[in-house]
C-alpha cells in the first residue's frame, strides 16, 4: 500500500499556549519542535509565552549547545543526526496515531543519553518515534533540555534567582512533563498513563526525576536502560558552586558583584573560561558542575540516598547490555581461537584469577566464548540489579530486570555495546543497518518492542512472545535475557560479577571516554 502524506487537511491542535499544526504521514501525526518552556540562562524554566495564530510544528527545534564539537566516528555502530544548537532548546516532538482527546493512548516520553553534558532528542537515528507510535499504537514524545554548564552549574551562592541553577536541566524536564500532563490529551494521549524511557544519561534522568517531588504524579512508570548512578562511575559533587564560579569570574578579571556578566557571555567564551579553571578546581576537590546536585529540590540518586516514598510506587524495567563501553574493535577472530589461546590472552589481564573467571563465565554464559570476558560490562549490570532489588524491597511497585546479550555481525561477533539495544526498543532496526541479522533481528526486535509496549500499557512487560517474566524479589533476581534465544535466568552471574569487579579494581572514567566513539 502506498504511503500517504497530508499537510493541508491536517487539523490544527489547540494547546494551552496556542495552536499548532504538524503533518500526517503513513498513519501517524507528527509534530516537531514544540516549545514547552522558556528560561533565562542559569534560571528556572517558565511557561511559554502564549502566541497568536498557528505555529508551524514541522521542523525539529534547536538542541542544547555542546561544550565540544561532535566527532562522527563509529557511525556504523551508533548512527547520529547532528543539528543546529541554541540555548532556547526547551522543545519536544510528538508522534501519535490519533488527535482525539478521548483516545487515551499510553504515552512514552524519551529522555536522551549523553550524560548530563551532551546529546539531544534526535541525536541518534534510532530515536525516531514514528515506528514506535505506528506499530505500538502509543503516543511518543522526545524532549530537549538544557545540558552541561547551562543546565547543571550551581550559581546559588550568588543570588536567589539562581537558587536551583545546579538542577536547571532537570527542572526543564519537569516542565516538559507538566506540558505533557496539560496538553497530551489533545494528541490522543492519556496524561494518567505516562512512561519515561531513557538510556545512559537518559536512564539517570529518570531516576533523578523519581527523586524530585515537583515531578510526582507527572509520570507513572520508568524504563531505565544502561543508566544508573551508584556513585562509582560519576563521583558525587561536594560543596556548592562558589569556588568554580569565583574562579571563572577571576579568570575574566571580574568581581563576584559582576556575576551577571556570565548570563550574557557568548556560550563558546563561557565554555573556554570554564575549561581554563576546571583543572585547578578539580585539584582542590571542588564542585565542578555538569551533573545534578542534591538539594531541597532534587533528593539525590536512589542507590546513594534511597528512594523517596513516592518513587517506591513507580514500576520499573531496568537493564543493561553485555558489552556496554567495549567499543574498540577486536584485533582477532574469536571463533578461530583455541581454548588455550583464549586462556593465554585472558591471563595477560587477569593473571592468577584467569581460570576461576573462565569457569564462572562458562557457568553464566555457556553459549559464549571465554574471550568475551574482555568485553563484559561491570558499569551498569550490577547497579541495575541493585536498583531493581531496592525497589523490590520497598514492596510497593514491581521491578523487571533484563540483559541484552546479542552478538552483532561485525568484527566477528562483537558483543552488544552501549546504545546497541535502542533500535530494538524503538522498533527501528530498519534504520540501523548493523542491527539486521537474517532470521534473528526481526523476531528479537518484536519481543523487546512488545515488552516495552505492554509495560507502557499495564506496568508489566509480559507478553505471549516471551517466557514468563516475574518481577524481582529482595531474595531473587530473575533476568530476562534478550538474545537469539530469549530466556529467563535467576541470579546467574552473581559469583562472576563479584569476582570480576574485585579483580578489575576501580572504574576509570578517563579510560572509558578515551575511546574514539561518539555515543
Amino acid at each position: 500500500m502506498a504511503k500517504k502524506f497530508v499537510f493541508d487537511e491536517v487539523p490544527v491542535v489547540q494547546t494551552k499556549a496556542g495552536q499548532l499544526k504538524g503533518y500526517f504521514y503513513d498513519g501517524v501525526h507528527i509534530f516537531k519542535g514544540i516549545p514547552y518552556a522558556q528560561a533565562k540562562r542559569f534560571q528556572m524554566p517558565e511557561e511559554v509565552t502564549p502566541w497568536e495564530g498557528i505555529k508551524d510544528a514541522t521542523s525539529y527545534g534547536y538542541v542544547c549547545p555542546l561544550m565540544q564539537q561532535d566527532n562522527p566516528t563509529a557511525e556504523l555502530m551508533v548512527p547520529h543526526r547532528y543539528w543546529p544548537q541554541d540555548e532556547n532548546c526547551q522543545n519536544l516532538n510528538i508522534w501519535t496515531k490519533a488527535l482525539d482527546e478521548n483516545a487515551k493512548k499510553p504515552v512514552l516520553v524519551w529522555l536522551h543519553g549523553g550524560g548530563f553534558t551532551a546529546g539531544s532528542s534526535i541525536e541518534q537515528i534510532a530515536y525516531d518515534g514514528f515506528n514506535m507510535s505506528h506499530y505500538g499504537d502509543v503516543v511518543v514524545v522526545s524532549v530537549n533540555h538544557r545540558l552541561n554548564i547551562l543546565g547543571y552549574m550551581d550559581f546559588s551562592p550568588f543570588g536567589e534567582k539562581y537558587k536551583n541553577s545546579a538542577n536547571a536541566g532537570h527542572a526543564d524536564l519537569v516542565a516538559s512533563l507538566k506540558w505533557v500532563h496539560e496538553n497530551i490529551a489533545q494528541f490522543g494521549g492519556d496524561p494518567e498513563n505516562v512512561t519515561l524511557f531513557g538510556q545512559s544519561g537518559g536512564g539517570m534522568k529518570i531516576t533523578g526525576l523519581m527523586q524530585i517531588p515537583d515531578a510526582d504524579g507527572l509520570f507513572h512508570k520508568g524504563i531505565v536502560m544502561s543508566g544508573i548512578d551508584d556513585g562509582r562511575l560519576m563521583p558525587q559533587p561536594k560543596g556548592d558552586g562558589r569556588m568554580i564560579v569565583t574562579a571563572m569570574l577571576e579568570e575574566m578579571g571580574l568581581s563576584e558583584n559582576e556575576v551577571e556578566v556570565l548570563e550574557t557571555l557568548p556560550y563558546n567564551e563561557l565554555v573556554k573560561v570554564y575549561g581554563k579553571v576546571c583543572p585547578m578546581v578539580m585539584q582542590k576537590g571542588g564542585y565542578m558542575g555538569c551533573a545534578p546536585l542534591k538539594n531541597d529540590y532534587y533528593y539525590g540518586e536512589p542507590l546513594i540516598h534511597g528512594f523517596t516514598e513516592h518513587a517506591k510506587t513507580i514500576p520499573l524495567m531496568v537493564g543493561s547490555v553485555f558489552g556496554e563501553f567495549a567499543f574498540k574493535p577486536a584485533t582477532f577472530n574469536k571463533y578461530e581461537l583455541s581454548d588455550e589461546q583464549e586462556r593465554e590472552m585472558l591471563g595477560k589481564r587477569f593473571c592468577e584469577h584467569t581460570q576461576e573467571l573462565i569457569d564462572l563465565f562458562a557457568k553464566a554464559y555457556p553459549e559464549k566464548k571465554a574471550i568475551d570476558l574482555i568485553s563484559l560490562d561491570r558499569i551498569f549490570r550490577m547497579p541495575s540489579k541493585e536498583l531493581a532489588k531496592l525497589l523490590a524491597e520497598g514492596g510497593k511497585a514491581p521491578a523487571f530486570l533484563y540483559h541484552f546479550t546479542l552478538e552483532f555481525p561485525i568484527t566477528h561477533g562483537k558483543a552488544a555495546w552501549h546504545c546497541s539495544d535502542i533500535p530494538f526498543v524503538f522498533h527501528n532496526t530498519d534504520k540501523v543497518e548493523i542491527c539486521n541479522i537474517d532470521g534473528v533481528s526481526d523476531e528479537l526486535e518484536e519481543k523487546i518492542f512488545q515488552a516495552v509496549i505492554h509495560f507502557a500499557n499495564t506496568g508489566n512487560p509480559n507478553h505471549p512472545g516471551l517466557p514468563e517474566w516475574p518481577a524481582v524479589k529482595p531474595e531473587d533476581e530473575p533476568t530476562m535475557i534478550f538474545d537469539r534465544d530469549c530466556k529467563l535466568r535467576n541470579n546467574y552471574d552473581d559469583e562472576l560479577m563479584n569476582l570480576f569487579d574485585e579483580v578489575c579494581g576501580p572504574i576509570s572514567l578517563a579510560d572509558l571516554f578515551a575511546q574514539d566513539v561518539q555515543h
